[in-house]
């Protein structure tokens, strides 16, 4: 979605709405357009009528029915018709199920409906008040009604965030996570909060109609109850159990799919998502490539690209993209558009009731893993310490961490004058012990992405999050006191977590060794666009002449003034070192997992893939050599 305020990218989302275009035209015309392509229509002849009776076809009133040029009444079997009926022509087959069938009307009642060209209606009990277009398939259903007007779950509001409400945000159908989260927190901007909702009033008035639409190439089969919704072109309904009040934003190439016992209510699919195996998927917005399977329960709850909701429940969530959610688990109240984040089995993220109302909340930050059996207790912000880890386990206070890539544990004991609600905290864990999952995030997420809309930044160290590494490094040096265990009272934003001198100096080690890396990176990648002519300048002047260019300046002036590097060709013959060092971390993060196992379990060698072996760590090591290649050809031309 293009860049503006979020009410004018409600605007520009209407602008460009298959769904607010279609209802349009069906209010326009009652469907004929989007059925027929804006054919012309006739009455049928009295031959018709007599070969449609002889067929087992009943009608209260013929004189009602309208059919398009080429209409074959040989193609309408044992069916009733009653109110206005428009009927396509039928000639053709199409493909159910790898079973060709001829397409037409069989065995079906329709009321007040337009079934375009080359449709197939066929053991539906009950087909009213519905724009079916061409090539649809509808077979062996219950009923298929538009009961009154209907916004297709438009313009309602969703709690997400705050359970009792105070983030609700406005949905409409193309709407994305970075609106959404923007809109969560605009309670300080009133006016800006009342142009979004105003504006996505008028999308839901322009998508307000009373018939429910079922697009091109739309598969609707073995289904109970399809209600007041639309489903796009080329969306499959496969044996849900309902679909009610909701839209399904559709392409052939990305269909959206509602299968196998799954219900979906007054909510909103995007391309490419799925709700299967029994899924429920209640006042929510699933935006593009998402999806909720194995009794996955999602209730008011946006829901990011490429994140995924099995077994466990969610309630009351923005959820950002990549966040893996496939255990029975439960979420509640989580304000997460950030994503990429894990979790764990039997993880309990929802104590959002203090006994007076569910009206507690949790940011849990960029990445952050939740372990099996993890208990939060709200309200918690880890939204600045990205990809840090909550170890199984773990019931977490109340708190605000602000330590990136922490890792925080049940504490091993009691410590004097803490309380042993407190838990260990160890900041930069996840760099000195753990690079290899930060590594194989980046990539996997890359691979996994099937969201053509989303533009993602898949680095892991970016401006936002090195700017969190300095100021938690920063906080760490500044002690003046050594004490043998900190708190948050002398290092703040340590939460309610312990924190051991004996791990001060390597979380300063490991932020400020990524510090470097991240910096002399930015350092290689600007002399190369120099030497390309791809960026204005010179070498000789890169690291003290100021730069328009926001990220560069900020780089370059985390690499002077922070890291003191003053010569380029020095500093980029640093970068080999601290690649072959970051490469064998990968190797060793991953090893430590075949010690442990070794001792645990006796083939433990023979059934598990060595870290030597492991296809991510040989990557790692290939792209490393690869890269040293390139910084040493680059060291080689500057004068």
């Amino acid at each position: 979605m293009a860049t503006g305020s979020v009410a004018e990218r409600v605007s520009e989302a209407m602008a460009e709405s298959v769904l607010i275009r279609t209802v349009e035209s069906v209010r326009q015309d009652g469907g004929v357009q989007v059925a027929l392509g804006g054919a012309s229509v006739r009455p049928l002849t009295d031959a018709e009528i007599e070969q449609l009776e002889r067929q087992g076809n009943v009608c209260d009133d013929w004189s009602k029915v309208r059919v398009a040029d080429g209409f074959d009444p040989a193609r309408v079997c044992r069916s009733r018709f009653h109110g206005d009926v428009v009927l396509g022509a039928f000639a053709g087959q199409c493909s159910v199920g790898g079973a060709e069938l001829p397409t037409g009307i069989v065995n079906s009642t329709l009321v007040d409906a337009v079934v375009g060209n080359e449709a197939l209606i066929q053991d539906v009990r009950l087909l009213a008040k519905y724009v079916v277009g061409p090539e649809a398939v509808l077979i062996n259903c219950g009923s298929v009604i538009c009961d009154g007007q209907t916004q297709f779950g438009n313009g309602q509001e969703l709690e997400v965030g705050i359970e009792t409400g105070g983030r609700e945000v406005a949905v409409f159908a193309e709407l994305d996570v970075e609106v959404a989260a923007e809109v969560a927190r605009l309670r300080a901007a009133p006016e800006q909060l009342e142009a979004y909702q105003a504006a996505v009033k008028q999308y839901a008035e322009r998508a307000t109609c009373d018939r429910g639409i079922i697009c091109q190439k739309a598969l609707i089969r073995d289904t109970a109850q399809v209600r007041n919704s639309f489903i796009g072109a080329g969306a499959k309904i496969d044996g849900a159990t309902v679909v009610a009040n909701s839209t399904l934003l559709s392409e052939p190439d990305e269909p959206a799919e509602v299968l196998s016992g799954a219900c979906v209510t007054d909510s909103v699919l995007q391309w490419g998502c799925e709700a299967a195996s029994m899924a429920i998927i209640d006042r929510s917005v699933m935006t593009e490539h998402s999806h909720a399977e194995r009794h996955g329960k999602v209730t008011a709850c946006i829901v990011g690209p490429n994140t995924g909701i099995a077994e466990g429940e969610a309630t009351a969530c923005l959820l950002g993209p990549f966040v893996g959610f496939h255990h029975q688990a439960l979420l509640i109240a989580a304000y997460w558009p950030e994503g990429k984040g894990n979790i764990g089995y039997g993880a309990n993220v929802g104590s959002n009731h203090t006994s007076k109302a569910p009206d507690q909340e949790l940011w849990p930050g960029e990445g952050l893993f939740l372990g099996l059996g993890v208990n939060v207790k709200f309200p918690a912000d880890f939204s600045k310490a990205p990809y840090s880890i909550l170890a199984s386990g773990v019931t977490t206070l109340p708190q605000r961490v602000t330590f990136p890539f922490s890792l925080i544990n049940s504490p091993a004991e009691v410590i004097d004058g803490i309380s042993p609600a407190y838990n260990e905290i160890i900041p930069g864990w996840v760099l000195s012990n753990n690079i290899y999952t930060l590594k194989r995030n980046e990539g996997k997420y890359e691979a996994r992405n099937k969201a053509r809309r989303t533009k993602f930044n898949f680095s892991v160290f970016r401006p936002d999050t090195v700017e969190l590494m300095l100021d938690a490094c920063r906080r760490l040096e500044a002690v003046k006191e050594t004490k043998p265990v900190y708190t948050d009272r002398d290092i703040p934003g340590l939460g309610k977590n312990y924190m051991r001198e004996a791990v001060r100096q390597p979380a300063i080690d490991a932020y400020r060794f990524y510090l470097r890396y991240y910096a002399l990176m930015a350092l290689m990648n600007r002399v190369k666009a120099l030497l390309d002519g791809q960026a204005e300048g010179s070498v000789a002047e890169v690291l003290d002449k100021a730069s328009e260019d926001e990220v560069w300046e900020s780089q370059r002036r985390l690499l002077t003034e922070e890291l003191g590097v003053s010569d380029v060709r020095a500093a980029l013959q640093e970068l080999p070192d601290m690649l072959q060092k970051i490469a064998k971390d990968v190797e060793e993060s991953k090893a430590k997992d075949d010690r442990r196992g070794a001792k645990i379990i006796e083939d433990y060698n023979i059934v598990h893939t060595p870290a030597s072996e492991d296809s991510f760590v040989k990557k790692t090591y290939a792209a490393t050599a690869e890269q040293i290649e390139q910084i040493n050809a680059l060291i080689s031309r500057l004068s």
